[in-house]
């Protein structure tokens, strides 16, 4: 099924007595890239777990147009890949444990085959998957989240430490993702790749959301004191739309 829009209403998410989420309220568009951005410490990796089902919150809830998610495919990816001591293919496999529970093995490899062609791994099925490069093991990372189909696809600073080269070839594959109709939502510190990929853009503060908008419209010019001061904080030059 397609991903409907998405309804945050009033998250409330604590930890240690402290309020990572303090009544988030935000709707996010079924289509396309939605990037979110903010200081450390904003709640950001907990919006994501929560909009994943890995964590539930204090009060609040989360809406996936009428329904509450159960339909909805999704599919987190961490900013550190968790590998296990296996090959290329097996780590891969694992994000078929649910998806795929009703598939033949014929038919549990070819999906396996394509998800590895679809982030370039595709001759390298039998390597162990620890001796691939941070680049190549953040593309499995992709392809295991991937050859389940998700409808939602959740990406956590996916480029963090990686080079040049390995961030501009994940970011080819989210771009491709979301043309191809998988909703992303996206964390990263990275403005430029914020700039690049986002079709719109969240700003959280304290745990609540400060502004919401067009990317480039939010980047260029802020409308609220918090996000400005955040993207001042980030990005210390004029062009933000040349990033």
């Amino acid at each position: 099924m397609a991903v409907t829009p998405i309804v945050i209403s009033g998250l409330v998410f604590r930890r240690g007595g402290r309020a990572v989420l303090d009544g988030l309220t935000a709707s996010i568009a079924a289509t396309g890239i939605t990037a979110i951005v903010g200081p450390n410490g904003a709640g950001k990796s907990v919006t994501l777990r929560i909009l994943d089902g890995l964590l539930q919150p204090d009060a609040g809830e989360v809406r996936f147009g009428r329904g509450a998610g159960a339909d909805v495919r999704r599919a987190l990816v961490f900013q550190r890949p968790a590998l296990i001591r296996a090959s290329v293919e097996a780590n891969v496999a694992l994000g078929l444990a649910a998806a795929g529970s009703g598939l033949g093995r014929a038919a549990r490899r070819e999906r396996i085959a394509a998800a590895l062609h679809r982030v370039g791994l595709g001759d390298r099925a039998r390597d162990p998957a620890r001796k691939l490069s941070g680049g190549e093991q953040q593309r499995l990372a992709l392809a295991r989240a991937l050859v389940g189909g998700p409808d939602l696809l959740l990406l956590d600073e996916p480029t963090a430490n990686l080079d040049p080269g390995a961030t501009e070839a994940i970011e080819e594959l989210v771009r491709g993702e979301a043309a191809a109709g998988t909703k992303v939502i996206l964390v990263s510190h990275n403005l430029g790749q914020v700039a690049r990929l986002a079709d719109d853009l969240l700003v959280l503060d304290r745990g609540r959301a400060v502004e919401h908008g067009p990317a480039q419209a939010v980047l260029q010019a802020p409308r609220t004191a918090e996000a400005r001061a955040y993207l001042k904080g980030e990005l210390p030059w004029t062009a933000f739309a040349a990033a």
